[in-house]
C-alpha cells in the first residue's frame, strides 16, 4: 500500500533547486520512561572521542516511536518505556526562565 500524499503547508526552493517542505503532522510521538520524558545519550566508555551522541526520542510517525520503545524495553529488560502522543502543548520563548 502506498504512503498517503503529505499535506504541504509551506515550501522554500533555493537557487540550486533544493526544496524544503513543511508538512502537516497529526501529532508528535515521544518515548517516555516511567511516564516521564527522556533523552538518550550514547558514548564510548573507553575513550572520550568523538564524545557523546544524542539519539532521537520523538517522531512524527508513530511506528518509529513504537520500534524504539520495543528496542529499549528489550535492551533494559523492562516494560516501563511507553509512547506518548503529543497533539498540543505550551508555547514557550527563548527568553522565558527554565521552570523544569
Amino acid at each position: 500500500m502506498a504512503r498517503p500524499k503529505p499535506n504541504i503547508i509551506i515550501e522554500s526552493v533555493d537557487k540550486k533547486y533544493n526544496s524544503d517542505q513543511i508538512l502537516e503532522a497529526d501529532a508528535i510521538y515521544a518515548v517516555f520512561y516511567q511516564n516521564k520524558p527522556i533523552n538518550i545519550r550514547t558514548l564510548n566508555k573507553l575513550v572520550n572521542y568523538p564524545g557523546p551522541k544524542y539519539k532521537k526520542v520523538s517522531f512524527s510517525n508513530s511506528g518509529h516511536a513504537f520500534n524504539l520503545r520495543d528496542r529499549l524495553n528489550k535492551k533494559f529488560n523492562t516494560d516501563e518505556f511507553s509512547v506518548v502522543k503529543l497533539t498540543h502543548g505550551e508555547t514557550i520563548t527563548r527568553d522565558q526562565p527554565n521552570t523544569g
